[in-house]
Parts: structure tokens; sequence; C-alpha cells
């Protein structure tokens, strides 16, 4: 199926000058029709699904656009691809250990006042 621009702007979420943004920073390079407008495909979609995952997970927008580079260049680039997601990974697991560990030490803040409050409470009522 193909789409517009506003169209696709709608079923992706994102703005319209966030889309020609994308365009001119090489992430997406939409199909022209006859009266040379944009028109984007399902195909298009699945990829821009892909890039807003990409950027929700922390990836700078260099990074995507090389990895649209890899991409527009086909198979021979596969590995490469693939070693910027495992890289990526990684930093993915190191930043979630990270806030684990945030996480555990709030949890304990809070339970440390949830206790001092209790004991408040309690000696206020004794």
């Amino acid at each position: 199926m193909e789409y517009s621009i506003g169209e696709f702007s709608k079923l992706t979420g994102l703005g319209i000058h966030t889309l020609r943004y994308y365009e001119q920073e090489g992430l997406i390079a939409p199909e022209r029709n006859s009266g040379n407008r944009r028109c984007y495909s399902d195909k298009d979609l699945t990829w821009i699904a892909f890039i807003k995952r990409l950027k929700d997970t922390g990836m700078p927008i260099k990074e995507i656009r090389h990895y649209a580079e890899l991409r527009a260049a086909g198979d021979p680039t596969l590995s490469d691809r693939m070693e910027m997601l495992v890289q990526h990974r990684q930093a993915l697991n190191e930043q979630i250990a990270r806030l684990q560990e945030h996480k555990i030490k709030l949890d304990e803040k809070i339970e440390f006042y949830r206790n001092e409050i209790k004991r408040t409470q309690n000696n206020v009522s004794s």
C-alpha cells in the first residue's frame, strides 16, 4: 500500500517535519510518485518503527544514519549491521544495570522513610 506524507505521519506518530528531517538526514528515502510527491510503503512503516525503537533505546541519530547507510548498501553489510546492534545491546545492558542499581537505592530510601514514618507515628500515639 502507498501512503502520502500526511497519512504516513498519522500512521507513524511522527510529524511531517520530522519525516522530512529524517529524509534530509538520510534515514529514510521515500519513493516519489508521478507528481514528485513522497509516497511511503508498508516497508517504510516497518523501517520507521525500527528507527523509533533505536531512538527510544538511546541510539544517536548519527549512528542510526550510519546503520541506514549500511542497510541501503544491502546484504554485504549484514555483519556490520549486526555488530552495530550487538554493541548497542551491550550499551543498553550496561544502562539497564545502572538503572537497576539506582532503583535498589531508591527502594532502600523509600523503605527507610516508611520505617521512620511508622516509628514517629508510634511515638506520637504512645
